[in-house]
């Protein structure tokens, strides 16, 4: 009996862990942090799945300053997930012209946090601003081959298609596109 207690209380204390950071949005100042967080991810995430130079092509196209300055003039906001005042996750949404659906453009966690309901924090956060925004329909795209694609449908995201996106250099992005 003691012994299931300990565990609960082991268990309580884990969760209490989880929940000691915050999610904040960014602005153009701290966009650094999420160039950060893409550098020491995406070898993780895509290293098995892309060759190494379109893994470098694609995050000096998608994660150097002066793309993530454009994406925010194109109406992302970015969120990062802070404990300590250290960012451990982010993630990009935008609401698209058609005034019912918001899309995640990016979430990504480091990948010594994850495991521990940082993503989670972040995927909810999003369905809140979709809330707030008035908006029906969330979705995204995910690489068919990434293991985050596990994630997304344990947030209950479902696969709507198989999208190929050109993507320059002779690169494509195979993705599904996803929706809640």
């Amino acid at each position: 009996y003691i012994k299931v207690e300990l565990k609960s209380v082991l268990l309580d204390f884990k969760n209490d862990l989880k929940l000691r950071g915050n999610i904040r949005q960014i602005g153009e100042n701290e966009l650094h942090l999420v160039h950060e967080i893409a550098i020491q991810t995406w070898p993780i995430a895509y290293g098995d799945i892309l060759k190494k130079e379109q893994l470098e092509y694609m995050l000096n196209r998608f994660y150097s300053l002066s793309s993530l300055r454009r994406s925010i003039d194109d109406g992302h906001l970015y969120y990062a997930y802070f404990e300590a005042d250290v960012a451990l996750g982010f993630m990009a949404i935008q609401c698209t012209e058609d005034q019912y659906s918001m899309k995640i453009h990016k979430l990504y966690v480091l990948p010594n946090q994850q495991g521990k309901g940082i993503g989670e924090k972040l995927f909810q956060k999003a369905v809140s601003k979709l809330v707030s925004h008035n908006r029906k329909r969330l979705f995204l795209n995910v690489n068919r081959f990434n293991a985050a694609l596990q994630f997304y449908l344990k947030m209950e995201m479902k696969i709507l298609k198989e999208e190929n996106i050109d993507i320059g250099q002779g690169y494509w992005m195979e993705d599904y596109v996803m929706e809640k």
